[in-house]
């Protein structure tokens, strides 16, 4: 349908309000609008409302069928990726999740191991429309000497393809070795990475935290942390990032993952802590699949009772940046997922109310991501800007999130790419 070559004009389309600025045209209560879109060289050359005389190639009618711009993942562990077959959850906790990854990582990370299945998870992601991709990757030692590397070389091979960031990713105690810390910062900035860390009620956490902006700063480092990841009232140390960010004076994006405690806690204690994050200027990304996996977990003879993810709703209309992102993709943490984001879109729509109405959501998962990973004109469509867009059969977005959408059509630099998803069994061999 979609021409490998040339210029060419897409007919009565649907494009999302959200995700092309500028547009002038009729919006329906859901945000859509019919328009045409011309390409040519890789660029889209103009977009305008349905029906508008327009010369520049031949016209493709699409009869309604929805066009978001290529997604945008800011939260992923390819480093962990498809290891489930190997290393399985015993019990389906975070707990589980976390002895049974580190396990795995001892005894199975090598540089081949590692670099394989960051391809395989690169592939999928690919063939489901995303453009770019932030990765955490475990930097325990002595896995930073091995993940790094080969980060950097994955990182070339796909450039072109996938906008590829890595932050590092280990326990906040480990930020207690100052020597060995600062050694670190350093190999993440040599890689043009994202300093992070994961944040627990640790007594001297308020130091540490300095200790980590202090690094950030020295060498003009973004953050990312994953934080609260857990349904303890307790947890607060979102609250405690915005205030060191604020008494740092740290001027560089701050992307926290989770935030889960912060639906279990008191109004007082939640308007408090957004009131800080806004202040702050932090972005906030909820992990709804694998959140709703690994929150509430008792036992066998338990239903959960809570969904796992946080306040987005309570965080935008506070001006804070939020994004839902994939997390990890058959691992201990989430023993499902492909990095697929229209998955992650539509189960963040059913688990987090995304709709009645759908409003600026789909920002979500793409123009917000972006903008924290500091990724220029990707997450919308806009004339003069690159032809990186997903065509869905949906016309709605009870359409579109009904269905897989497993023939969608993904078009980068204005051509249709070769959606081949890759095979599992090309992993056999490594889960043996």
């Amino acid at each position: 349908m979609i021409p490998t070559s040339g210029s060419y004009r897409l007919t009565n389309i649907r494009l999302h309000r959200s995700l092309t600025p500028g547009l002038a045209a009729t919006f329906n209560s859901d945000g859509f609008a019919l328009v045409d879109m011309s390409v040519a060289d890789g660029k889209i050359s103009s977009i305008s409302a349905h029906g508008k005389p327009n010369v520049a190639g031949d016209a493709i009618d699409l009869a309604g069928r929805i066009v978001l711009p290529c997604f945008v993942d800011c939260h992923t562990h390819i480093d962990k990726g498809h290891i489930w077959p190997r290393k399985p959850n015993p019990d389906g906790t975070f707990m589980g999740a976390l002895n049974a990854t580190g396990a795995d990582r001892t005894a199975r990370w090598s540089a081949e191991d590692v670099a394989r299945r960051m391809d395989f998870s690169l592939r999928s992601a690919y063939a489901h429309g995303t453009r770019a991709v932030r990765t955490h990757l475990d930097s325990v030692p002595p896995q930073e000497e091995i993940s790094w590397p080969v980060f950097e070389a994955v990182r070339e091979r796909w450039r072109g393809r996938i906008d590829l960031q890595a932050a590092c990713l280990l326990g906040i105690e480990g930020v207690r070795d100052k020597a060995w810390f600062e050694r670190l910062a350093k190999r993440v900035a040599g890689a043009k990475g994202v300093l992070g860390v994961v944040t627990y009620m640790v007594p001297d956490l308020e130091e540490l935290l300095d200790q980590v902006f202090a690094q950030a700063i020295k060498r003009g480092l973004d953050l990312d942390f994953h934080a609260d990841e857990t349904d303890d009232v307790a947890a607060i140390s979102l609250k405690k990032i915005a205030e060191a960010s604020l008494w740092n004076g740290f001027e560089g994006n701050i992307l926290v993952g989770h935030c889960c405690s912060l639906a279990r806690q008191p109004d007082l204690e939640v308007f408090d802590t957004l009131d800080k994050v806004a202040k702050a200027g932090l972005a906030v990304v909820s992990l709804p699949m694998c959140n709703l996996y690994l929150q509430d977990r008792r036992n066998n003879n338990t239903t959960p009772r809570w969904r796992g993810v946080t306040l987005l709703h309570e965080m935008k209309e506070r001006g804070i940046k939020v994004a839902v992102a994939s997390d990890n993709t058959r691992d201990p943490f989430y023993a499902y997922g492909d990095l697929d984001m229209l998955e992650v879109y539509r189960m963040a729509t059913r688990i987090l109310h995304f709709d009645h109405p759908v409003g600026d959501w789909p920002k979500a998962v793409a123009v917000t991501p972006a903008e924290v990973m500091r990724l220029d004109g990707a997450g919308t469509l806009a004339a003069g800007g690159g032809a990186d867009f997903i065509v869905f059969k949906g016309r709605s977005w009870t359409e579109l999130l009904s269905r897989p959408e497993s023939d969608r059509i993904v078009v980068r630099d204005g051509r249709a790419i070769e959606r081949q998803l890759p095979d599992y069994a090309e992993l056999d061999e490594l889960m043996v």
